[in-house]
């Protein structure tokens, strides 16, 4: 509210200046002695008018229209930055507005528009890892910042239980089988799974049904079927374990079976964007903007991973969706220009299909990387980590940098279990709060306010923090950073913290004590909200 204040001021004057195309930058200094807002707008458009930038701030100040029992000042400073000084009224006023939103606080309005956030969507071979679990956390995020912006969301898990990987699988259950019942010797394939959740599939396997008597083709799929649901209830558990939860389950092998791959293929050849070379089919990606043709059927008759990319992504356009999001690995960036050049070809809009590439994870200690488990020996799961650290850490550890920064997730700082911990520091200023509330007598009314009372710096600062919530969401949800969001809630809690190491709520003086009640209950409810969207619980208790 207050930068679109000021926006809207900067705005009127400017298109009084006959400017109509600035690029209006507000920001909050740090010393509030250089005002409580400023923007360089002078000096961006000092080369356009011909003005040293200080000329530039005082044409625009002389055309600004303004309440002064709102804006006390504006003021040049330094080379020509422009800075806004509130009235105590403004700030007032604000909180008043902030608190007429109630829980709803940060939300915006449903926009008829709907979205599908596809993310983990491992194939269902083994057990999810720390890429998997930052890719869920990044994913699920991103869902929960669009559905707090207004769009109706659709989280999907998109997976393929068909071709060479699945085989693999169920030709490594197969080979455990064998080692443990009469085969100790039995070969194990070159290019099957090695982790030891095969022997556990396997043990299971010979349980319920028994040693194998050959690898027929009846065996392997049967092994194979065996094999994806074993691991699928393991992930779900594993992302139910990390408060991830899925809308749809999408199989890439259903688009064999009702003949959309092939249907693409003649829509390519339609088109004539294929032709067949060495007995394979190529695309024609070098007429589409790209460097260079790729084959899409190989010789052998197997589809490369790009036509059934392609198919699925044609079918999120034809069930409607307004905006398409993928979370990919960096591993996968190579397919994407491929895919959005494949269904643009198509006659749909490439524009409305967002992929978000994030990089790889690295556990730390001491400042040495970690790549064994201490209790179990063995490369870490995500299902240990979790364990050893807690859901909260984990996602709030893998949302704390840029989605395209490798991350470095420190085990030594994740267990800590004080302020240290940024998640704890986040959830004790909450705690905090409600503490304060837990000793007020439950018919004590604090809503009948004398806001004037609240005009201390420390305060200030907190309306100020806590009406940018709602930017905060739309500008996360917008660059589909969710960091922004977490820095956001770090900040806030460092301005509660300062606020209540340097002045009493119970015990002070009552209208003052109402009215920092009043305040604190809107922080609270931004921090509740903040961390719901991030997936981390909020507890009333520390």
């Amino acid at each position: 509210m207050i930068k679109n204040f000021i926006y809207e001021l900067l705005k009127n004057a400017l298109s009084k200046l006959e400017i109509f195309d600035a690029i209006i930058i507000i920001d909050y200094p740090k010393n509030r002695e250089y005002g409580d807002v400023s923007t360089n707008i002078a000096m961006q458009l000092a080369k356009q008018l011909r003005k040293n930038p200080r000329e530039v701030a005082n044409l625009i100040i002389a055309n600004l229209e303004y309440d002064s029992s709102l804006i006390n000042k504006v003021d040049i400073a330094g080379a020509g930055f422009i800075n806004f000084y509130f009235s105590d009224i403004f700030f007032q006023n604000i909180l008043i507005n902030i608190s007429k939103f109630g829980d709803d606080y940060g939300k915006t309005k449903a926009i008829d528009k709907k979205a599908i956030v596809e993310y983990v969507s491992a194939n269902p071979t083994g057990l999810l890892h720390l890429g998997h679990g930052r890719n869920a956390v990044i994913g699920d995020t991103i869902a929960n910042l669009l559905l707090w912006s207004g769009y109706d969301i659709t989280r999907e898990y998109y997976f393929n239980n068909a071709g060479n990987q699945m085989r693999n699988l169920a030709k490594s259950i197969y080979a455990r089988i064998k080692q443990s019942t009469d085969q100790p010797d039995y070969d194990f394939p070159e290019d099957g799974y090695h982790g030891e959740y095969i022997k556990e599939i396997a043990a299971e396997y010979i349980k319920l049904y028994g040693n194998v008597s050959s690898d027929s083709t009846e065996t392997i799929q049967k092994l194979q079927k065996f094999g994806e649901e074993w691991n699928f209830v393991k992930i779900k558990k594993t992302l139910e374990n990390l408060n991830v939860f899925q809308d749809e389950y999408y199989n890439e092998n259903s688009l064999y079976e009702t003949g959309k791959i092939n249907k693409l293929i003649e829509d390519f050849r339609e088109l004539n964007l294929i032709y067949e070379k060495e007995g394979a089919i190529w695309l024609k990606f070098s007429e589409l903007g790209l460097e260079q043709d790729r084959v899409i059927v190989k010789s052998s008759g197997e589809p490369t991973y790009r036509l059934p990319d392609i198919a699925y992504h044609r079918e999120k356009f034809l069930r409607g969706f307004d905006l398409m999001v993928d979370i990919f690995g960096a591993d996968h960036i190579a397919t994407i220009p491929d895919v959005l050049a494949g269904v643009k070809s198509l006659g749909f809009d490439e524009k409305k299909v967002k992929v978000v590439i994030h990089q790889f994870v690295t556990l730390t200690e001491n400042g040495q990387q970690v790549k064994m488990s201490k209790r179990s020996g063995k490369s870490y799961t995500l299902d240990e980590l979790i364990e050893e650290v807690g859901r909260d850490v984990v996602r709030f550890f893998f949302l704390m940098r840029g989605v395209n920064t490798h991350l470095e997730f420190d085990l030594g700082l994740a267990q800590e279990q004080s302020e240290k911990n940024p998640v704890f520091y986040l959830q004790y200023a909450f705690a905090r709060i409600s503490s304060l509330f837990s000793k007020v007598q439950e018919n004590f009314d604090y809503t009948n306010v004398n806001f004037e009372l609240l005009n201390k710096s420390e305060e200030l600062n907190l309306i100020k923090r806590i009406d940018d919530f709602t930017d905060v969401i739309k500008s996360s949800a917008n660059n589909y950073e969710p960091h922004i969001l977490s820095d956001y809630l770090r900040e806030l809690a460092a301005e509660f913290h300062l606020f209540y190491h340097n002045n009493r709520v119970i015990g002070e003086d009552l209208e003052i004590m109402k009215a920092r009640l009043f305040l604190l209950n809107q922080v609270k409810i931004v921090l509740k909200n903040g961390l719901t969207i991030l997936g981390i619980t909020a507890p009333e208790k520390m």
